[in-house]
Order: structure tokens, then C-alpha cells, then sequence
């Protein structure tokens, strides 16, 4: 699991100024009119305060904050939206504002948007000494402290982007839904605006998301590392709470370490245990458990091929030189596209009891970025690293797909060139008229289903090399696993659509390899002749 140790060991949190413990007392102040206590009281918990003096109490030399970025992730039930709502009013009116600031708090929809704003705007209600100051202005999502003229405002990425503000204080709230090229276009907007000022402070409150291929992983991933020391920045604030996989989510002590608020009541600790035991008897309820309440960021696929972090250690190099000059023998899996889209050649060596994975991806060049987005990615920048080919227009350039075939048997020991001929007809007679080893695999139940079953096996037995090349591992991470009467698996983009070009390609590749390797020692054929035919 992932804590942040700080929240519960005692150790002095720096606040030369005295500017955390303002903080602190100013909120201790506020009134909460769900809390039944006597007189409503703000319920700011130890662990929350731990967070509050840890923001405001370290600064520079010349006054100025030293976080200025917090990523707060929790799972739900923890009150972080209520921590937020505090943290709103610390910089509208409390002792962090500034006159003529904006506070923006951001979500995906406009009703998420609202959940952070009404609470902010239920607290400002039930206190007459806010009433007096603050103006609340619900058709607009407003509250304005008019005689300094600082505001706060909530906005949704569904809604219009927020170019050309300029906020002191962002608050993104759970930027794992933020989804496709809205969500991007308005974290860009929102974030670039940050530095125009100084002492701009940004704000991450999220439960875990799905996928390593978006917005809030990257976020996270960097967070994550500020929190075990791998990287040293000050300025960000990592506060993640998160059970990792090799937890057993059913230790009620997990659910303690990664909920902090259920020492103090919250969440329902029975209806955690309710919870957990659904989750036993489904797979559904058990994803939910995970990721809702214990925190724990899940692979995109409802339905996974394989666990991501058994893919993530294959993610040693592949040195393609080096395969090169043992000319070690290896197999090709050709997935061809309708062109619009991604296409992807895959190679693999055995080596050994080891199956090495390079793959090649092509993508249309014409609206490059907008077809990433589409799928929630980041095809320019994968592109820049040299993961993805653009070919020029609006179509997959066949040529240099069928370019990098030639190559690639120009270099290496290549065996066959498995395709599905479905739209490869014309690749396949040019490259067999040439004397290349072009053969059909067809992506049917027959020839898929056994070639599912040893990919799989070659994965789990960590037997599979890929270099961690990240479009491969989103294409397996989009992979639904679809199962017939007989039991046979295959390989399917579930509703989300996503590619799964590259997933598909390796198991064509890794499926001949293993074939060839035992046709090779045994001469028999793996396939039978009705699963697999030569052009």
C-alpha cells in the first residue's frame, strides 16, 4: 500500500511565519452544518490538519509559499470534498486571500462541478458571519467576497473552456474523469493560467482512475514518485492514499491505512464490510471496491486479458541490434486497419525460453492529435518519441507499412509474416511474389483462441520481453476478454472502442514463434490445417 508516512508520525512540519497554524485556526472557525456536534463545528481531523500545515507552513525566505502543488488522492467517503470546500473559503476570505483573486474549482460535468460548489455555498449559508461578507450566486456558480472583489467560481470541462482567466487557485476535482479532448483542452487552459501570477496554487482531489494512457495517471505517476523519494520537488505536496496490488483487499487493516477517515467514523465501516463481501462473489463489485474504496488504480479493461503489472515486467529492453547480428529466428504479426487509423507490424524472437517483442505502429499524419484524443491519448507525443509512424494524409500509407515489413526481413531472421487477409490481400500477393514468407492467420475463434491461450502463458510465466513501448501496453490494456460456450477467449475492444491493434499483432507473432519453435524441434505442426493455411 501507499501512504503518506508524515500524516501519522508526529514529525515537525516546518511554519517559520506561523502561517500553517493561521490556517489551521481560521478553519477550526468555520461552522458545518451537517456535523450534529453542538454549535456545528468545521470537523478538521488530525490527519486533515497534518495536510492543511504541511501546504501553508513552509515557505521561502522571502515569505512565499513552498507547495504550490497538491495531489490529493483519496478514496471516496474521505471528505475530501469537504476539505476542499474549507481550503476554497481559506483563500476567498480567510487569511490566504488576496484582493481581485479567483478560485476555480474544475470537473468533467457540470453536475460534478456542482458537488464542490454547493458544499462551499452550504457552509457559507448556514454561517451568518459569511452571509454578511459573501454573496452566493447559484445560476452562475458564484460566490464573490465583494469588498476585496476576490471570487470563486466552478466550472466543467462539458462546458466552456476557461481560457484567458486568470486563477490563483485551481481545484481539479476527479481528474480521472476528466475524458478526451475536452477534459485536455480544459487542464491545459487551466493549468498554463497558473503562471501568469505568483503564489498560484494548484489543487489535484481524486479517487483512482483507470489506465496509465491518460490525464490523471501521468499526474499520479508523478506524484507518486515525489512521495517515495524518487524525484525531490518541494514545491509539489503528494498526499496518496492508495492499496497497490499486491494487497490483500480483504485486511480490514488495509482499509484502515488507505481510508484515514475511518478512525474518526467515515466512511461506514459497515457498509465497507457489506461492500467487501459483494465484492467477493463479483468481479464487477470487486473492481468497484478497488478502485472506489480502497484507492487502487485499475488496468482500462472491464474484462482484462492479464493482470498490467505482471504485462509491466516484460518491460526490459529489446535490443534489436543484438538480434540482429545472432540472427536469432523470429516471427511477424501484421494487423492492418481500415486505414484510418492505427496499423502495427510486431516481431518476435525465441530466444531461448524467452519471446522478445518489438512492435512498429502507423497512423494517419492528418489530424493526428485529434485522433489520439479521440481515444483519450496522446498520439503527437508518442509520435515525437518515435512509438507511432505518421504516414502522410488521411489514410494509413500501406507502402510504408509493407516498407517496414521488407526491412524488417531484410535484418532479421524472419520465419513468417502472419496476416489477417481481410485487408491484406494485395500486401500479401506483392510480398509472396517476392519470395517473403507471407501466411494467413485469421482472426477468428479457430486460429485466435489458441493463440490467446499462449500469449497468455507466455506472459504469465514471465516469459515475454516488450521494452515497455507504451502504445503496446495501452492496446493490451484495452483488451476485453470474450468468451464462447466451448470456453475459447478472444480478443475485443469492448464498448470504449479503443485500439487493440498492437495487443492482437502479438498474439499472432508469439503464437507463430511458439509453432515454429516447436515445429522446429518436433516437425509437427502446432496449428491445424484449418486453423492455419500458407498464401
Amino acid at each position: 500500500m501507499m501512504i503518506p508516512c508524515w500524516i501519522e508520525d508526529g514529525s515537525p512540519i516546518d511554519d517559520p511565519l506561523g502561517y500553517g497554524e493561521r490556517a489551521v485556526t481560521w478553519l477550526r472557525r468555520l461552522k458545518h452544518p451537517k456535523n450534529p456536534a453542538p454549535g456545528h463545528p468545521f470537523q478538521l481531523d488530525p490527519w486533515q490538519e497534518r495536510i492543511v500545515r504541511r501546504m501553508y507552513g513552509p515557505r521561502h525566505e522571502d515569505g512565499s509559499r513552498v507547495v504550490r502543488r497538491v495531489v490529493l488522492l483519496l478514496p471516496r467517503g474521505n471528505r475530501k470534498t469537504s476539505l476542499c470546500g474549507a481550503i476554497t473559503l481559506l483563500h476567498l476570505m480567510g487569511p490566504e486571500r488576496l484582493p481581485g483573486s479567483l478560485t476555480v474549482s474544475a470537473a468533467s460535468a457540470h453536475e460534478q462541478a456542482m458537488e464542490l460548489f454547493n458544499e462551499v455555498a452550504m457552509i457559507v449559508q448556514a454561517d451568518g458571519r459569511l452571509r454578511k461578507h459573501l454573496s452566493v450566486r447559484e445560476y452562475v456558480s458564484r460566490i464573490a467576497f465583494g469588498s476585496e472583489r476576490s471570487r470563486y467560481v466552478a466550472v466543467a470541462s462539458d462546458g466552456k473552456v476557461q481560457h484567458g482567466k486568470t486563477p490563483n487557485v485551481v481545484i481539479a476535482d476527479e481528474l480521472h474523469a476528466w475524458e478526451g479532448r475536452a477534459g485536455m483542452r480544459q487542464w491545459e487552459a487551466l493549468d498554463s493560467a497558473l503562471v501568469k501570477v505568483p503564489g498560484t496554487l494548484m489543487i489535484v482531489a481524486s479517487t483512482s482512475g483507470r489506465g496509465q494512457e491518460n490525464l490523471a495517471w501521468k499526474t499520479v505517476e508523478y506524484a507518486i514518485k515525489v512521495q517515495k523519494g524518487e524525484i525531490d520537488d518541494p514545491a509539489t505536496l503528494p498526499v496518496i492514499f492508495m492499496a497497490e496490488p499486491e494487497d490483500d483487499w480483504t485486511d480490514e487493516a488495509l482499509w484502515r491505512a488507505v481510508n484515514p477517515g475511518l478512525v474518526h467514523g467515515y466512511p461506514d465501516l459497515a457498509a465497507f464490510r457489506d461492500k467487501a463481501a459483494k465484492a467477493a462473489h463479483s468481479p464487477f463489485e470487486r473492481d468497484s471496491f478497488l478502485q472506489f474504496n480502497l484507492n487502487r488504480w485499475l488496468d482500462t479493461s472491464t474484462s482484462p486479458f492479464v493482470e498490467m503489472p505482471v504485462y509491466d515486467e516484460g518491460a526490459h529492453e529489446v535490443d534489436l541490434e543484438d538480434m540482429e547480428a545472432r540472427q536469432v529466428p523470429c516471427w511477424l504479426g501484421v494487423d492492418l486497419s481500415k486505414n484510418e487509423d492505427l496499423t502495427v507490424v510486431v516481431v518476435c524472437w525465441r530466444d531461448g525460453d524467452a519471446y522478445l517483442v518489438h512492435p512498429w505502429f502507423f497512423c494517419p499524419e492528418m489530424n493526428l492529435r485529434a485522433r489520439g484524443e479521440r481515444h483519450g491519448v496522446d498520439y503527437v507525443a508518442w509520435a515525437e518519441a518515435g512509438f507511432i509512424t505518421p504516414t502522410p494524409g488521411n489514410v494509413v500509407d500501406l507502402r510504408s507499412v509493407e516498407d517496414c515489413v521488407r526491412e524488417a526481413c531484410a535484418r532479421f531472421a524472419v520465419r513468417e509474416i502472419a496476416f489477417d487477409p481481410t485487408y491484406a490481400r494485395s500486401m500479401m500477393a506483392d510480398l509472396s511474389d517476392d519470395g517473403f514468407p507471407a501466411v494467413e492467420f485469421r482472426q477468428g475463434w479457430v486460429s485466435m483462441a489458441p493463440a490467446v491461450k499462449e500469449l497468455e502463458r507466455v506472459i504469465v510465466g514471465r516469459a515475454m520481453r516488450h521494452g515497455g513501448n507504451p502504445v503496446l501496453r495501452w492496446n493490451f490494456a484495452n483488451v476485453q476478454i470474450e468468451t464462447d460456450k466451448a470456453g475459447n477467449r478472444a480478443m475485443h475492444k469492448g464498448k470504449s472502442g479503443n485500439k487493440i491493434d498492437g495487443a492482437v499483432a502479438t498474439a499472432m507473432a508469439v503464437a507463430r514463434a511458439a509453432a515454429g519453435a516447436v515445429q522446429f524441434i518436433t516437425d509437427e505442426p502446432w496449428f491445424t490445417d484449418e486453423m492455419f493455411s500458407a498464401v
